[in-house]
């Protein structure tokens, strides 16, 4: 159905990484962390990246906790907002990552937004978090709920916006309430692609994060995120310091007519403005 498969598009790209300490140590990353062969220096980073992930680890249990603590005094989300902008500096400084921000003149603090961007890295949700000027909701999938401390954070905080995909009716129906959820007042971030490029490089985008722009004609801000594959690429668990640089354009009203036709030109004009912004 067609919220079904809308509701796939845009949450695969969203799975943020308030949960990633967990799964990094899954058994699927098993193969990819045994030091390859060299030099002394390889195995030496390997450790490194370890430490920053167990102090991440550690570091999400805490900020998970104090956002739970804080929600029965949170009547607006501004305590939950902060909770998660101090999340993401706190990883961002951990793993030795600054964030440079483009462009944050041309948002309009009385606006709410989508932001659309490309996605290469698990620190692509850190930096918009902590590098942006405005309280950025995050599109998750209801499983997420389950995971301990952070999916609790998620359940009972009631800020970020959660999609369910078990039935296609629920998924269409998550979709309407998420579009009301923007038409409030909340701003929200959403990954075109569907999930993190492989090597940095823009994949096709997504029709669903554009029909989720039409159908609440919230104004859409292309979002350009440049570096982070450097830092830590997909299937990997090897973090890298270095610099993210996020690049964003002015604002697009979405056509008032809705349809497929409409999304489509909507994001292939998002498209070509996050690739001209995309550094080689």
């Amino acid at each position: 159905m067609k919220g079904a498969h809308c509701a796939d598009e845009i949450f695969a790209g969203t799975f943020l990484l308030l949960t990633a300490p967990f799964y990094l140590f899954h058994g699927y990353y098993i193969d990819k962390i045994t030091p390859p062969p060299g030099t002394k220096r390889n195995v030496s980073n390997m450790i490194v990246s370890w430490i920053k992930i167990l102090m991440i680890f550690l570091y999400t249990a805490v900020v998970a906790v104090l956002t739970l603590l804080s929600i029965p005094f949170d009547r607006h989300g501004n305590l939950y907002h902060g909770c998660a902008r101090l999340f993401a500096r706190g990883v961002l400084v951990i793993s030795g990552v600054k964030v440079i921000v483009e462009g944050a003149g041309n948002l309009d603090r009385s606006k709410s937004y989508i932001y659309i961007s490309n996605h290469a890295s698990q620190f692509d949700i850190p930096s918009i978090i902590a590098g942006i000027p405005d309280q950025i909701r995050l599109v998750y999938k209801k499983e997420l709920e389950k995971v301990p401390f952070m999916g609790w954070a998620l359940k009972f905080g009631k800020i970020y916006i959660s999609i369910n995909r078990a039935k296609g009716i629920d998924a269409a129906q998550s979709l309407e309430e998420a579009a009301k959820n923007i038409r409030t007042g909340a701003s929200v971030l959403l990954f075109a692609e569907g999930t993190r490029s492989p090597d940095g490089k823009l994949q096709q985008f997504k029709r669903g994060p554009f029909y989720l722009a039409v159908k609440s004609g919230i104004p859409v801000i292309p979002v350009t995120i440049n570096g982070s594959h450097k830092i830590l690429p997909k299937h990997s668990t090897r973090i890298k310091p270095g610099i993210i640089r996020l690049v964003l354009a002015n604002e697009i009203k979405p056509p008032q007519e809705g349809g497929k036709e409409t999304e489509l030109l909507l994001r292939d004009e998002v498209r070509e403005i996050i690739q001209k912004n995309l550094a080689e």
